[in-house]
């Protein structure tokens, strides 16, 4: 979860005013960055550099970085009207042609070292920050869409869906050899809200990405949405990712054995001692096994992370993988 590497000293960010896709313009740009953990650390997978926003400004949205605050909209959707000002149909060779770029760069410069993963942020995901102009704690504009326009918002995430499915062809096209599709903020939705409002979109992505690729590999990750767990293994992708707020167990349980599991150690375990990383890492794999496992984090590092401490997570995990595979 974000290996791309905002935690190491060197990394490259443009910051300032810059949109989202000028700080991964021009492509060697994302591609350095995305070189920088390979090469420090022995990752068994890279994930492209790029930003879930990318997809409402290829819409026609501006959207703004702002020091302390991250990306803003300084124009976002306030009612169903302004649907009208998004474009009713996207190129994405056009408008997200620099992803598409910088993954075929960057595939190019692993050289087969490690398998390269696409991304995308998931409809609902997207429509938060569309509507609520950046960040939110409450998400209430976005949620008081659902319940006051149901219509127009699933208007919204079906244009969305539409976009997103595009981008991650054109992803795998591009050289991508997985996708992972996030939906952040799936914990702002209750269950009768996330079946109407996310799971059919996303088994919807899951589905038209497969039969216009003729392939597998996708990842979905629904932060806190646990209580969806059992429909997301059923949602067409073939590995789940889970928070830090699940037990192994339990995960299992309500996985069953359709998909690979992805998780789960919380991220501020960091913080920890090298020592209580290791131990805690030993405990996860316990916990989940080896076999259709994916070891990672149950969400994305923070700025402060030492990246010792991440090495110590990393090194920990090939440590005790290796030991349960002898």
């Amino acid at each position: 979860m974000r290996q791309a590497g905002r935690y190491l000293p060197g990394r490259w960010f443009s910051g300032g005013q810059q949109p989202a896709p000028a700080q991964c313009e021009p492509a060697d740009n994302p591609v350095r960055v995305q070189l920088q953990p390979l090469r420090r650390f022995p990752l068994d997978a890279a994930i492209i550099f790029s930003d879930i926003l990318v997809i409402p400004q290829a819409l026609g949205m501006d959207v703004r970085m702002e020091p302390g605050r991250g990306p803003v909209f300084p124009e976002p959707l306030k009612g169903p009207e302004d649907l009208q000002k998004l474009k009713p149909t996207v190129d994405v060779s056009q408008e997200l042609g620099y992803v598409f770029r910088a993954i075929t760069l960057t595939r190019h410069k692993i050289a087969g070292q490690v398998p390269l993963i696409g991304f995308t942020g998931a409809p609902w995901t997207l429509m938060t920050y569309m509507i609520e102009g950046g960040g939110s704690n409450t998400m209430s504009k976005a949620k008081r869409w659902l319940y006051q326009n149901p219509s127009a918002s699933h208007q919204l995430l079906q244009n969305l869906t539409d976009v997103i499915v595009d981008y991650l062809v054109g992803q795998v096209a591009a050289g991508a050899q997985a996708l992972q599709v996030f939906e952040s903020h799936a914990g702002c939705l209750g269950p009768r809200q996330f079946d109407d409002f996310s799971l059919p979109y996303l088994r919807e992505i899951s589905r038209r990405v497969k039969q216009k690729l003729n392939a597998e590999g996708l990842i979905v990750f629904a932060k806190d949405a646990h209580y969806a767990l059992e429909d997301l293994s059923q949602s067409g992708y073939e590995v789940v990712g889970l928070d830090w707020t699940i037990r192994p167990q339990e995960a299992r349980e309500k996985a069953g054995k359709r998909v690979t599991l992805q998780g789960n150690l919380d991220p501020c375990a960091l913080y920890a001692s090298k020592e209580n990383i290791e131990e805690m890492v030993k405990k996860m794999l316990e916990a989940f096994g080896c076999r259709s496992y994916i070891a990672n984090l149950g969400h994305g590092l923070y700025p402060d992370m030492d990246p010792e401490h991440v090495g110590a997570f990393i090194s920990a995990v090939h440590k005790y993988s290796e030991k349960k595979e002898n």
